[in-house]
C-alpha cells in the first residue's frame, strides 16, 4: 500500500484515468462529509461488496478513512483478495478538508448534482404543487407518473401518481398515450429523478408537454397536502409489437444523435474478458423481465437507479459500462446520463444470440468467507448465563429497537472497544451470517479464540424466549456510525427536515470547484444544447 497526500488523491480523481476512490467509513460517517466522487465501501461490508464495486484486481484504488486505522485494515483485506494497486490518503477525510478540498454531506451526491446542473442548463418545465391541485380540480386530462422504483413508490406517493420509473416511461409511452398529446407530469421524492425524467422523456422524442412536479413528494407535503402510503404497485403497461417498434426507433435516433455506441454480443463478451479495463455489465429492464429472461453475467439495476445512485454499483470513475435491454431505449437513456459524468457507456440489445455468447463469463470476485461455528439460540442463552458475551452486530437502529438483554452492540471497525473487559470471554455473534464471518476474522486477529454465531440470529433468540429490551439512546448517536442522521426522517412527516434537504440539494452546484464542475460534461455545446429550447413546453 502506498501513502499519498490528499492533494495527490485529488489529482488522481481528476486525471481522466480509471480510479476507485473508496471511502471505507460507515454510512453515517460517509453521509456527514465525503469527497464528491468517493464511493461508499464501508469496512463492515468490504469483502462482500468489493467484487461488484471494483471487479479489476489491478485497478487504482485510493482508500479514505477517518485517520483511525480502518484504511490500513481495509488495505490488508483487499491485498489478501488479490488487489495490487492500493493507496491510502494520509490523514484521511480530515486531511482532504484541510487541503482545501470540499467535503459533501448526503449520499449519491454526484448524480444529485447532475440533476441540479441539468435543470440549470436545460431548463425543464416545472409544475408547482398548487398548480397540480388546480389541474386536478379542473379535471384536466394528463398523465401523472412517479419516476421512482416500485419499493419507494409503495412507501409514499402523491395521490393519483402511477408508478412508471424513468426509462420505463419512455419505453412504454405509446402504450400510455398513443397520440403523444397528453401533458405528462413526472414526480419523485424530491428533485433529481423528476428533472432527469422530464428531460429524458423529451429526449426520447415524446411530442406532448412534459413537466416535473416541483420538489416531488416533499414539495407536495410542504404545501400542506397529504401523501398516500402503503401503495399497491400496478403492473407496467404491456407493449404491442407496434409499441416495441416505436421504442427501437426512439433508441436508434437517440444513439445516433449523441453518438452512443451500440455493441453486439461478441463485442460485449470481448469487453468483459478484457482484463486491462474495468467493465461493468447491467441489465436495465424491469424486474419481471429479468426474472423471466435473465442475461448471463448482467447485474439487474433499472436505469432510474443507475442514474440516481451509480456509486452503489460502480466503484471505478471513468470505467466502461455495458447496459442492456431489449429495444435499447431504456439503456440508451441511461447511457446518455452516465456519459455526462465521465463513464464510457455502450448499449447492447439483448437477443438469444447475444445471451448464448455471454454464457459462462465470470465477472466478479467472490471471496470465500471465514468458517464460523454456529450454535442454537437455546445454547447461546445458556452460555450467556455462564459468562459468554453476546455481540449484536446488526445495525445500530435495529439494536435500539430491540435486543437480547445483556447483549453488547458492536460494529466491525470498532470491535476492540466492544471487547473491552471481555478479551478472554467466549464471544457469540448475533447477526447476518456473511457479516458475522467478516467480524469473526477481525476478532481472531484481536486474539479471540472461542467464537461462534447464533444460528437463525435475532429471530431465533426471540423464538427461544430470550428477554428482549429496547434502548432509545444506546448506543449513543455518536457511536451509531452506520446510521446517517442528516435529514433522515424527511419522508416521515418532518417538514423541517424536508426544507433542509431541499435547500441542501439546490445548493450543491455552489459547492463545486472548477475541477469538479469540469467532470460534468453537460453544457459543453453538444447537440442537446443547440436544441435546448425544445425542452421547454
Amino acid at each position: 500500500m502506498k501513502q499519498i497526500s490528499a492533494q495527490v488523491a485529488g489529482d488522481m480523481v481528476h486525471d481522466g484515468a480509471p480510479v476507485a476512490l473508496l471511502d471505507v467509513r460507515e454510512a453515517g460517517q460517509f453521509g456527514e462529509g465525503h469527497a464528491l466522487f468517493a464511493v461508499p465501501a464501508p469496512y463492515s461490508q468490504l469483502e462482500l461488496i468489493i467484487g461488484d464495486l471494483v471487479p479489476r484486481l489491478a485497478e487504482r484504488i485510493v482508500l479514505m478513512d477517518d485517520d483511525d486505522g480502518v484504511a490500513e485494515r481495509a488495505a490488508k483485506r483487499l491485498s489478501d483478495l488479490g488487489y495490487t494497486n492500493i493507496h491510502r490518503v494520509e490523514g484521511g477525510v480530515g486531511a482532504w478538508g484541510r487541503a482545501g478540498l470540499c467535503l459533501y454531506k448526503g449520499v449519491n451526491v454526484p448524480m444529485k448534482t447532475l440533476g441540479e446542473l441539468a435543470e440549470h442548463v436545460w431548463h425543464p418545465q416545472f409544475l408547482s404543487p398548487e398548480g397540480l391541485k388546480q389541474w386536478k380540480e379542473e379535471e384536466r386530462e394528463f398523465g401523472f407518473f412517479d419516476s421512482r422504483p416500485p419499493a419507494e413508490y409503495a412507501k409514499m406517493r402523491v395521490p393519483g401518481a402511477v408508478c412508471l420509473p424513468n426509462g420505463e416511461l419512455a419505453h412504454r409511452i405509446t402504450a400510455v398515450d398513443p397520440a403523444e398529446q397528453l401533458p405528462i407530469v413526472i414526480t419523485c421524492a424530491g428533485r433529481t429523478r423528476g428533472i432527469i425524467g422530464a428531460i429524458g422523456l423529451k429526449l426520447s422524442g415524446y411530442a406532448g408537454p412534459i413537466l416535473a412536479l416541483e420538489n416531488g413528494t416533499q414539495g407536495w407535503a410542504l404545501s400542506g397536502e397529504m401523501l398516500e402510503r402503503d401503495n399497491a404497485v400496478s403492473p407496467f403497461p404491456e407493449l404491442t409489437a407496434h409499441d416495441l417498434h416505436q421504442s427501437r426507433e426512439r433508441a436508434d435516433k437517440l444513439m445516433a444523435r449523441f453518438a452512443i455506441p451500440e455493441i453486439d454480443g461478441e463485442m460485449a463478451a470481448a469487453m468483459l474478458r478484457d482484463s486491462g479495463t474495468s467493465t461493468y455489465f447491467f441489465d436495465t429492464r424491469s424486474a419481471s423481465e429479468v426474472e423471466n429472461d435473465p442475461v448471463p453475467g448482467a447485474a439487474h439495476v433499472p436505469g432510474v437507479q443507475l442514474v440516481q445512485s451509480v456509486d452503489q454499483w460502480v466503484g471505478t470513475r471513468h470505467a466502461r459500462l455495458i447496459l442492456c435491454c431489449d429495444t435499447g431505449l431504456r439503456s440508451t437513456i441511461t447511457a446518455f446520463w452516465l456519459r455526462q459524468v465521465g463513464f464510457d457507456v455502450h448499449v447492447l440489445r439483448v437477443n438469444e444470440a447475444s445471451k448464448s455468447i455471454l454464457e459462462g463469463i465470470a465477472l466478479r470476485i467472490r471471496p470465500p468467507l471465514t468458517h464460523l461455528a454456529e450454535i442454537s439460540a437455546d445454547e447461546a442463552l445458556r452460555q450467556q448465563k455462564a459468562g459468554a458475551l453476546l455481540l449484536d452486530i446488526r445495525g445500530s437502529m435495529e439494536y435500539r429497537k430491540g435486543h437480547v438483554k445483556g447483549a453488547h452492540w458492536a460494529i466491525r471497525p470498532r470491535l476492540a472497544s466492544a471487547l473491552a473487559g471481555h478479551q478472554n470471554s467466549a464471544i457469540i455473534l448475533i447477526g447476518d451470517r456473511s457479516a458475522a464471518a467478516l467480524v469473526a476474522q477481525d476478532l481472531r486477529d484481536l486474539g479471540v479464540a472461542d467464537l461462534c454465531r447464533v444460528e437463525g440470529g435475532q429471530a431465533a433468540l426471540v423464538a427461544a424466549g430470550a428477554t428482549m429490551t429496547a434502548s432509545q439512546d444506546s448506543p449513543e448517536d455518536a457511536a451509531c456510525i452506520d446510521h446517517l442522521f442528516f435529514v433522515h426522517d424527511r419522508h416521515d412527516g418532518n417538514m423541517e427536515a424536508s426544507r433542509r434537504y431541499l435547500a441542501w440539494e439546490t445548493g450543491l452546484i455552489e459547492q463545486l470547484s472548477v475541477r469538479e464542475r469540469a467532470e460534468f460534461k453537460l453544457g459543453r455545446g453538444d447537440d442537446l444544447i443547440h436544441n435546448s429550447k425544445s425542452l421547454k413546453n
